[in-house]
């Protein structure tokens, strides 16, 4: 009899969290990546006051016939800077073929990877050629860039052993907003020599460029956490599927996700918010009327998280926004 009582009481508790409690499985993505990646373009908007910064561009390479990621590019009044961000920790050293090797202090359990300086110089190249294409002639020397590490824990053997390109956690935590410059000497003149009038109108096409460049969707979860990658579907019961049929990427450009909590009970049912997409302006744009929608709270988010091998499923009841590109 008491065996009977256990289990109908492990079902009851089953079904309370289910239906009741947000469900942490679907969170047990790491996306220390992607929460590096907004940590640092949150930092730099904070130290380059007025600037720009891109998160997760897609941009197409000709050459290989596919769409080549990058992490941040930053567009301030003086510089454009392709940034990539490298979240590795212990001891860094190269190999003979130029490979970046990270050795975990404790565990010393190395991780080899391709050197992060010369693919991003690789991406400087590869955008510079996507802007042309789309008439922004850059100045000579007007886009470069660097390597971010922001974790504290990773070091170098030498001192000297990082080029000048990488930028460590001391160097990024000591950048000040009167520093106009990322420890480098930038070639500005052909930008400085033009008048005021062709400069603004140079910054606002770039920005513009930029600002509708193919992107990574962006999921964003509770507990400020954010992962880049592509949408796939919505799983769920077959009425709520119908009522987000609405939501296409060619359509929606944002959705957040309206939870109602009383006395530390979620809601069985959450509120889908969402603006229409307004091709009428250029940039990320939404209408000014937001639609909504009804559906539960244990519907799913099918998303395919970058450089994953499979798809994740979030339950809509973890999502605070999703950002979907055209």
């Amino acid at each position: 009899m008491m065996w009977v009582k256990i289990l109908c009481g492990l079902i009851f508790y089953r079904f309370v969290r289910r239906f009741f409690y947000e469900d942490d499985a679907d969170l047990d993505l790491d996306s220390s990546h992607c929460d590096s990646l907004f940590a640092v373009a949150k930092r730099l908007e904070k130290v380059y006051k007025g600037c720009k910064v891109y998160v997760g561009l897609q941009i197409p390479d000709p050459d290989s016939a596919s769409r080549q990621h990058i992490d941040i590019v930053l567009v301030t009044d003086q510089e454009a800077v392709v940034i990539s961000v490298k979240n590795v920790s212990g001891f860094v050293s190269i190999d003979k073929d130029n490979n970046w090797v990270c050795t975990d202090a404790n565990s010393r359990k190395t991780e080899r990877f391709p050197n992060p300086v010369s693919e991003t110089k690789r991406l400087v190249l590869i955008l510079e050629e996507y802007l042309e294409q789309r008439g922004v002639a850059l100045p000579q020397g007007y886009l470069s860039y660097k390597v971010i590490c922001p974790n504290p824990s990773s070091s170098s053997v030498h001192s000297d052993f990082f080029p000048s390109e990488v930028i460590t956690y001391d160097k990024l935590a000591q950048l000040k907003p009167e520093q106009r410059s990322l420890y480098s000497k930038w070639i500005k003149g052909a930008l400085l020599s033009r008048n005021k009038k062709t400069q603004e109108s140079f910054y606002e096409k770039l920005n513009s460029v930029l600002s509708t460049a193919p992107i990574s969707d962006r999921l964003e979860i509770k507990g400020n956490k954010f992962i880049l990658g592509e949408f796939v579907e919505f799983k769920g019961k077959q009425d709520d599927l119908q009522a987000l049929r609405k939501i296409k990427r060619s359509k929606v450009s944002r959705l957040t996700v309206q939870k109602i909590s009383m006395f530390g009970f979620v809601h069985p049912t959450v509120q889908v918010v969402y603006a229409r997409r307004d091709y009428r302006v250029e940039g990320p744009s939404w209408s000014s009327q937001p639609e909504e929608i009804s559906v539960r709270s244990s519907t799913e988010v099918v998303f395919q998280p970058q450089n994953s091998a499979r798809s994740r499923k979030y339950k809509l009841s973890s999502i605070v926004s999703m950002l979907l590109s055209a």
